[in-house]
């Protein structure tokens, strides 16, 4: 349940703030006729993904057992691979969100309604089709019923609409940068563990083979139904009897992938050129200059990932946050 929450927070929160950026754009330079078609594309792309999500944990259930397993281990690794591009897209291009959204809205204002409607299905489409996936996989990784994950991930998600409708109106102030290097993190580690269990299904399959070697079994320090055991489960999808491969594959992703995640920049102060270097003001560092929309008038925004978060009122006259 508390993958699930996780899940459900840190992709909501995502789709949540691209939400923010574009309606405070348009109410910012005065164009609120268009937020109807961007609420009409929000609305398609959360459809979507509904539909996208019962498609799978329904449609799977008429496959024979091997078919299931092929299917469900495919898309383990699928999914993996979206989340661990997520993750690494958001760390890299967020202080670059708002402007890139700001401009892909400024085209679809020339173009017209069906501009400004695809414009927000896609934006906001793309993190519900994730999510989607994600969470059935992590949902059939854990072996623990659908009721329980299910509301672990709608908890995350009303959180996550909560949140971004706090930051649009200025009430709440948080590090993003900080929070999104954290859950990003845990996701990683999540998905390590749906990974594990992917390459499993595929063994049941009997499209790899290992199945009966083990690496170690540990059932009877940790029982898979105590409570610590179900803990473990549900959170990182911990298999006490794992095999050899899940144990190789578990450990190959998740060491080097949260190594890089984690990694701090390796551009340092000393490779710039001396004549281009500036001692920063008291009140200039670590800080860019860029226009608020609509006056042309500049106005400061912190050069790291928390411009997500000023993106989300940097269109309007109230920041977000602070820097924590």
């Amino acid at each position: 349940m508390l993958a699930n929450f996780l899940i459900g927070l840190r992709e909501g929160l995502e789709a949540s703030l691209v939400v923010c950026i574009l309606v405070a754009y348009l109410v910012k330079t005065g164009r609120r006729e268009a937020l109807r078609p961007i609420w009409t594309g929000v609305g398609i792309a959360v459809g979507l993904s509904l539909a996208f999500g019962a498609t799978l944990e329904y449609g799977s259930q008429q496959l024979t057992f091997e078919a299931q397993e092929l299917l469900g281990g495919s898309l383990s690794i699928v999914a993996v691979g979206l989340v661990t591009w997520m993750v690494f897209w958001m760390r890299r291009t967020a202080r670059h969100l708002k402007a890139e959204l700001q401009g892909k809205l400024d085209q679809a204002l020339a173009i017209g309604t069906g501009g400004l409607v695809a414009t927000a299905f896609l934006a906001v489409g793309r993190e519900g089709l994730e999510t989607a996936l994600f969470v059935w996989r992590a949902v059939k990784a854990t072996d623990d019923g659908t009721a329980r994950p299910l509301i672990g991930v709608l908890l995350g998600l009303v959180s996550a609409v909560v949140m971004g409708w706090l930051f649009y109106r200025g009430a709440l102030r948080i590090n993003l940068s900080r929070f999104f290097t954290w859950t990003g993190g845990l996701l990683v580690a999540v998905a390590a563990g749906v990974l594990a269990y992917g390459f499993h299904d595929l063994q049941e399959a009997r499209f790899l083979p290992g199945l009966e070697t083990k690496a170690f079994d540990i059932s009877a320090a940790i029982p898979p139904d105590s409570w610590y055991g179900t803990l473990l489960k549900g959170t990182f999808n911990f298999q006490p009897d794992p095999t050899v491969l899940q144990v190789t594959v578990w450990l190959l992703y998740l060491v080097p992938t949260l190594t890089l995640f984690l990694a701090p920049g390796r551009v340092a102060p000393t490779q710039a050129p001396k004549e281009s270097v500036k001692e920063p003001q008291p009140d200039e560092q670590d800080v860019t200059q860029v226009a608020a929309p609509g006056d042309g008038t500049p106005v400061s925004s912190t050069a790291d990932a928390d411009g997500v978060r000023d993106g989300a009122r940097g269109a309007g006259d109230h920041p977000v946050g602070d820097e924590g």
